[in-house]
């Protein structure tokens, strides 16, 4: 396999594929440097996986066949080598499959055990199926969004990749640190309500100090004052506002050409300056706009479409969108590292692709595999 570059080079992961948040948690990984095998399911075994749209980059597959003794005891040797296991599955599926941590952190003591799901490991919700909106709509972070008749989630960004993958790869990176002190690993239960939740702290702040109304586009962040919001443009494109600071208002009231009764914070106001300044970008197109605001302080975007983002060239002097091969252009990793830059991501493998390669340079005996590979255990692509 290629030598892993990046900050988490020399890190050795194990994930059961899952869908949507464990996978781009351990894509993350993955692309900061960290060695990571994906264990699918053979493909006799179910339907093709699902959720792994653009979130199967940059690691090997190999395919296992986990209703079987010896397909848990690959799966348990890989992990007895690895310092990280990810799963994504429902609390105490993985403990039925042979592969909890009740059995994998005996065997390898240093393990970190990192648990990706919607409810946690506990509490009354925790064995109910739920998505996106439902974690996010306990958690209070459905509330803020959308029109004020209506919450409105935002696609499954914020409970999902937000509360859960990133919450997924801060905890495990802290078991990690805290290992270096201790020599011991430990389960990490990330739950997307709970992440979900901790996102929302300053607004339960602001209500707290009285400077957050409990309501949608009520407040100065949620589009509920005429200068944090998006307007329509003569072609249907949007801009969007975000003049919060009084030079930026300044700055965006003179170059939009608008005349404006009373000040910025004038409530009494409000709708007016929404009505004016809707009416006025109405007059041009998105392109025209974004020609104004560009090299300004006035602290206006385009808000630019999926297939548009690539093409934008600020995108496009730091490098942020790559060619995986297909001719669609996906995100980079984040963050940026001075002295540890990642190495390039790779296409995505199908399930099995890389069983044979993988396990021999892991140490399984040749015959082994063959064997376990003619029985149906292993798969390979």
């Amino acid at each position: 396999m290629t030598q892993r570059r990046g900050p988490l080079a020399g890190l050795t992961v194990v994930e059961l594929a899952g869908i949507g948040p464990a996978p781009y948690a351990a894509m993350l990984l993955a692309e900061l440097g960290a060695d990571v095998v994906r264990i699918d399911r053979p493909p006799a075994h179910g339907t093709p996986q699902v959720g792994l749209a653009g979130l199967d980059r940059s690691r090997p597959s190999v395919a296992v066949d986990l209703k079987t003794d010896e397909g848990v005891e690959v799966v348990r040797r890989l992990a007895d080598a690895a310092d990280v296991f990810i799963e994504g599955l429902r609390p105490g599926v993985t403990e039925r499959l042979g592969l909890g941590p009740e059995v994998l952190l005996p065997r390898n003591p240093r393990l970190v055990y990192g648990r990706m799901t919607g409810w946690g490991q506990d509490g009354p919700l925790a064995r109910r199926a739920g998505h996106d909106i439902t974690y996010a709509a306990i958690s209070g972070a459905l509330h803020v969004s959308g029109p004020a008749d209506q919450p409105m989630p935002p696609a499954n960004l914020v409970a999902d990749f937000g509360g859960g993958s990133l919450f997924l790869v801060m905890g495990v990176l802290a078991a990690l640190h805290a290992r270096e002190r201790t020599g011991a690993g430990q389960v990490v239960d990330a739950a997307m309500v709970d992440g979900a939740a901790s996102l929302t702290s300053m607004l339960h702040g602001m209500l707290a100090a009285k400077q957050w109304v409990d309501a949608r586009r009520a407040n100065v962040i949620d589009g509920g004052r005429p200068y944090y919001d998006t307007y329509a443009c003569a072609d249907g494109g949007h801009m969007a506002v975000g003049c919060l600071e009084p030079q930026f208002y300044e700055e965006f009231v003179r170059l939009l050409e608008v005349e404006l009764e009373g000040g910025q914070d004038d409530r009494e106001h409000w709708e007016q300056h929404r009505a004016a300044i809707a009416a006025r970008f109405l007059t041009r197109s998105r392109a025209e706009w974004t020609a104004i605001f560009t090299d300004t302080d006035a602290c206006v975007a385009p808000v630019l479409a999926l297939s548009e983002v690539a093409d934008h060239p600020h995108h496009r002097a730091r490098d942020t969108f790559v060619d995986l091969g297909d001719g669609h252009r996906m995100p980079r990793v984040a963050p940026r590292f001075s002295a540890t830059p990642p190495g390039e991501p790779t296409p995505g493998r199908a399930p099995g692709a890389d069983t044979t390669a993988y396990l021999l340079e892991q140490g399984f005996d040749p015959e082994q595999v063959r064997d376990l590979l003619t029985a149906g255990v292993l798969h390979q692509a």
